[in-house]
């Protein structure tokens, strides 16, 4: 299940504990200029057992490299084995508001991941790179088991670049399997790659009713499509549908493009689409619940129910 970056951050420890009744994970999300994604998981981490926490996502020029490295370590040793942590380029209005903006995110990016991932293997590291400057900098106490770094990414560009210098990658919502396999085909699908994605859930006993309820949020995503609807087979069917027929063309359209597209329907359309996530090849699937915290809470139990499938 995902934490929804609007929550208060003192809800993170009830839904830990409830999570770690029977779901495998909890990301966190890290925002401008909402919660904090290491504070967040450490607090997760204290109150669980065996509950993964996943970082989604640190972006990259917010905090310098070895500060990076220092967080993810510092998790690591307070709960080993547990730590999924995402780096990734940030949303760039935001860097540019903090006055950290780019000029190449792929070249700082591409910088911070490696610097980053040397340090967590404990070398000692001099680098002076365009965005990343380390003299002589090692850590004190490097992880015993050093969790795949995974780059928070889009675009074929930067898809390209985790395959290169990431562990794995997380995939924003909506991430179909069709997504999926396109971004893992980028990213030249190499070994060992640890590939976590992100859905919305929206479990009804109609589906006709999880469809109303999430027409307009598809919507929005049309209105500004990003490659996760434009890979989709019938993304022209779809924006036409869109355009002649709005929301209600969303909520009629046939369910299997819903499955398609997100966990959202019955229970078992949602089980259907976290079993095509896992066959194209997804690892790890975090699920956003409503932004409404009571109804998110609720929908606690069809996350452990997914989960125990």
């Amino acid at each position: 299940m995902c934490f929804d970056r609007t929550f208060p951050a003192s809800l993170v420890v009830d839904l830990a504990r409830r999570l770690d009744a029977g779901a495998d994970q909890l990301w966190v999300i890290e925002d401008c200029f909402y919660t904090a994604g290491a504070s967040l998981a450490a607090s997760a981490l204290a109150v669980s057992e065996r509950l993964t926490v996943g970082i989604g996502i640190l972006p990259a020029v917010a905090r310098t490299a070895a500060v990076t490295a220092m967080e993810i370590a510092t998790l690591c040793a307070l709960a080993p084995g547990r730590v999924l942590p995402g780096i990734g380029h940030g949303v760039q209005s935001w860097m540019g508001q903090m006055g950290v903006r780019p000029e190449s995110p792929l070249t700082a990016l591409e910088e911070v991941m490696d610097a980053v991932r040397r340090l967590l293997d404990g070398e000692r590291v001099t680098v002076h790179g365009t965005y990343v400057t380390l003299d002589d900098v090692q850590l004190h106490h490097p992880p015993a088991d050093v969790p795949p770094l995974l780059a928070g990414v889009r675009g074929p560009k930067s898809m390209a670049l985790a395959g290169r210098v990431a562990g794995g990658v997380v995939l924003a919502e909506p991430a179909s399997p069709t997504y999926v396999r396109w971004a893992l085909d980028q990213a030249g699908r190499p070994d060992q790659f640890h590939t976590a994605v992100f859905s919305v859930l929206c479990v009804e006993r109609e589906r006709r009713a999880a469809y109303t309820i999430m027409a307009p949020w598809l919507a929005s995503l049309l209105d500004n499509p990003t490659v996760g609807i434009t890979t989709l087979p019938f993304y022209q069917e779809l924006i036409e549908r869109y355009r002649q027929h709005g929301n209600e063309g969303l909520a009629s359209m046939p369910a299997e493009w819903w499955t398609e597209i997100a966990p959202i329907g019955t229970m078992d359309d949602a089980i259907e689409h976290v079993s095509a996530l896992e066959a194209a090849g997804v690892d790890s699937i975090g699920l956003f619940p409503a932004p409404d915290v009571e109804i998110a809470m609720s929908q606690v139990e069809d996350v452990l129910e997914i989960a125990a499938r």
